[in-house]
């Protein structure tokens, strides 16, 4: 079993920052795949950012590529997202998620391959 509690939501103006947190618990090889998933408001979940933990793989979705980093703490147990250069298009509600992966030896933007989800992390970005 995996527990997931993201924080670091907030609003913020187009053009800043914002960092999430995933506070992470449960056995490491439950989380082999991590990621940062959102939903806007009538919209379909959609994956950000992916890592699979023990070889530090990542990926992102295209609209967030080059400004959006997911990184992993694992002294800390911490999953995080570094989100500079933040548009009104990013508003969403964003979730952590974990699973085991097993067959999957990379990171994946699929919601599908997620079973552990958080309550997420609500970021408005204003223009």
């Amino acid at each position: 079993q995996v527990q997931l509690a993201e924080s670091g939501g907030g609003s913020v103006q187009a053009g800043g920052s914002l960092k999430l947190s995933c506070a992470v618990s449960g056995n490491t090889l439950s989380r082999r795949c991590m990621g940062w998933f959102r939903q806007a408001p009538g919209n379909e979940r959609e994956g950000v950012a992916a890592i699979f933990t023990s070889r530090n793989n990542t990926a992102y979705a295209a609209s967030v590529q080059g400004r959006f980093t997911i990184s992993q703490d694992n002294a800390r147990n911490m999953l995080y997202l570094q989100m500079n250069s933040l548009k009104p298009e990013d508003t969403a509600m964003y979730s952590c998620a974990a699973d085991p992966c097993w067959g999957i030896w990379t990171a994946t933007l699929n919601k599908d391959h997620y079973r552990y989800w958080g309550q997420g992390t609500q970021v408005t970005v204003s223009s």
